[in-house]
């Protein structure tokens, strides 16, 4: 199996070093990602300036790696247009130092990276660690790999990815076990923090205070709150069939 791996958080990141470590076990890895940190790019594309790439020593001369000057969805569009000789099996990102909950998948190059794998047709699965500062993911990609070999047991729904979270612990003993979520809703308030430049000009620097929300125990965020793995599976398709249907029923005129 050929496991094509990028990330958001850049190709010098802990996060993809520690799963392509891992995906190693699972199949022939090649690791495609941006040059540097793209994190909340969401699905943005490069089109007004050139794609550069550079074949990266990574974790040695087992796993074939690039760095792309571009964004996550790019990586995964380079890397099985151009950079890999054969179609890969999956599609594989992350993992991500923070989680990727809710409505904040919208946001998310990680999320968009395994997107733009199931956009190709191939299976693709996201994963995102609790912990934005942790020194140490061996829990993390051992995580991952477990979750991995489940999900592909399964299989992957055409149009579909997995985006996958996993608790900050100290013992993965701690984890209680897999959840199958819904996304949840993060709403933030006073997103932009007004500040003066040594100039005195005004600019504005992205904050925001996330919003309590009443428990849902049916969604991700509750999952993972409470030291469970959230997966959650996603529909790249965005057409809202039951609507259309209501929709028949209206009387429209132009």
């Amino acid at each position: 199996m050929k496991i094509l791996i990028s990330n958001d958080d850049g190709i010098n990141a802990q996060g993809i070093k520690a799963l392509a470590l891992a995906m190693q076990e699972l199949g022939e890895v090649y690791v495609v990602a941006p040059e540097r940190n793209q994190s909340a790019t969401g699905h943005a594309v490069t089109m007004h300036t050139p794609l550069r790439r550079k074949k990266v020593d990574f974790l040695g001369d087992k796993i074939n790696a690039w760095w792309v000057n571009g964004t996550p969805a790019d990586c995964i569009k380079l890397g099985i247009e151009n950079l890999m000789k054969d179609k890969p099996d999956l599609v594989v990102s992350g993992i991500n130092m923070g989680e990727n909950l809710g409505t904040d998948v919208i946001y998310s190059g990680t999320v968009s990276a395994a997107v733009e794998g199931a956009i190709f047709g191939i299976p693709a699965i996201a994963f995102s660690y609790e912990d934005h500062t942790a020194s140490d993911l061996t829990i993390a990609a051992a995580a991952a790999k477990e979750v991995c070999k489940q999900i592909l047991a399964h299989g992957i729904p055409k149009n579909h990815i997995f985006n996958v979270n996993i608790p900050a612990v100290a013992d993965i003993n701690e984890i209680k076990g897999i959840k199958t979520c819904k996304l949840g809703t993060k709403i933030y308030r006073n997103n932009f923090e007004e500040r003066r430049d040594p100039n005195g000009n005004i600019y504005f620097w992205l904050a925001g205070e996330l919003v309590e929300m009443p428990e849902d125990i049916d969604n991700d965020i509750y999952a993972v709150k409470n030291k469970y793995i959230s997966i959650t599976p996603i529909n790249i398709d965005l057409t809202d069939y039951q609507l259309i249907k209501k929709m028949n029923d209206w009387t429209m005129h132009w």
